[in-house]
């Protein structure tokens, strides 16, 4: 009897070793190579039982400066780093934000600060974007800034007040920036394209995918681009990654795991532009082409917008900006270093942003590429086999 158990003991080990042997070949052969390369640069320490449980709700608001939260979920990056994340993207995020109901989001700058209002402990954890690719698109009819008057635009509720593209906008193309002089409307990004694809609107403020869209599509032209990179004030930011300290402070190391995983997406998507873009159409519902715009746009064209290093005079920048133009008069005067909390980041082990550009991306996407050559290098990077055009 004796001997039967022991036999039955070694077969269930055995079937045990085998199965967990299994289980990790599965998992690592879900893994894609190329997210595979990328861990392997990290020495990762395991998480704890807890840590592996909890699921962190991450959210991002769907524009092209959030990219890197579906690039995360969609690569395996998430799973990778053994992080169990629910990803939400929608236009109610920094709401949720706001309200407390996320643990970490891509969200726009005044989000963060929008929480203190709600007494929601949020902060700046990481860097996101440092601006630019932000569009006012107009019909085609509109020659010249002066034929928007009394026409249809979405510039969103108080655009006078808390809309910063717009003060800006209005500003450097000498029109009025009170919002009676138009038929100004509250809209969802993407319900603006469609609105004005439809001919309901005749202009309309967006991010991309929206304002590459109005270009593939040739439903409008861009009549104003968000530059960042102002004369009066110094060189402004944009979105960022936010977090709320209730959820850092009771997983630390999981805080500190989601940033490393925000930076490898945010590596994954210049190292691997093209596939990056399929994910990024697929998401946002846009043809592949428009994704690899949009992602040209931000990797190349405009410099090097997507990054995980803050620059706190940006961000110190920005603020002053807002308060020249009287935007956010609520917000504007609070001290935004209250608001950042680097530490978790700067604990996840991520690569130094610039030596990571200068010694993997610049030798194969130098800035200044043209589109075209830009997009023949992300095919011939990932050996994509496009079909030939009908």
């Amino acid at each position: 009897m004796k001997k039967i158990v022991i036999i039955l003991f070694m077969m269930i080990f055995i079937l045990s070793c085998g199965g967990s042997d299994n289980a990790s070949k599965t998992t690592e052969a879900s893994i894609p190579k190329d997210v595979q390369a990328i861990v392997a640069g990290y020495d990762l320490e395991e998480l704890s039982d807890e840590d592996k449980k909890y699921k962190i709700n991450l959210g991002y608001y769907n524009c092209d400066h959030m990219t890197a939260a579906c690039v995360g979920e969609d690569t395996g990056i998430f799973k990778a780093l053994g992080l169990n994340v629910t990803v939400t993207g929608n236009g109610n995020v920094p709401e949720a934000m706001s309200a407390g109901q996320m643990d970490m989001a891509y969200a726009g700058f005044t989000t963060t600060l929008n929480a203190v209002k709600n007494k929601v402990p949020l902060f700046i954890a990481a860097e996101n974007h440092t601006g630019g690719a932000e569009y006012f698109v107009v019909s085609k009819d509109i020659e010249k800034p002066e034929d928007l008057l009394n026409k249809r635009i979405s510039m969103g509720a108080n655009a006078e007040t808390v809309n910063l593209n717009w003060a800006e906008w209005t500003e450097q193309l000498n029109i009025p920036r009170d919002t009676k002089y138009y038929e100004n409307f509250s809209m969802s990004d993407s319900d603006a394209y469609f609105a004005f694809k439809l001919g309901q609107l005749d202009g309309y403020g967006a991010c991309d995918p929206w304002g590459s869209m109005a270009e593939y599509e040739n439903t409008g032209k861009i009549l104003k681009r968000q530059n960042t990179d102002r004369e009066i004030d110094g060189h402004g930011t944009c979105c960022k990654v936010c977090m709320n300290y209730n959820f850092a402070k009771a997983h630390p190391k999981l805080a500190e795991r989601i940033l490393l995983a925000h930076a490898m997406s945010i590596e994954y998507m210049y190292l691997h532009p093209y596939k990056a873009a399929e994910i990024f159409a697929e998401n946002y519902n846009v043809p592949l082409e428009v994704g690899l715009m949009t992602l040209w746009k931000k990797l190349n064209e405009e410099g090097r917008t997507i990054t995980w290093k803050l620059n706190r005079e940006y961000v110190h920048n920005q603020m002053k900006t807002m308060r020249r133009l009287g935007v956010r008069d609520d917000i504007n005067s609070l001290d935004i270093d209250d608001y950042i909390d680097l530490s978790y980041f700067d604990n996840c082990g991520a690569k130094d942003f610039d030596v990571f550009i200068k010694e993997e991306v610049d030798p194969i996407f130098p800035l200044g590429m043209s589109y075209e050559d830009w997009r023949a290098k992300a095919v011939e990077i990932d050996n994509i086999i496009e079909e030939p055009k009908a």
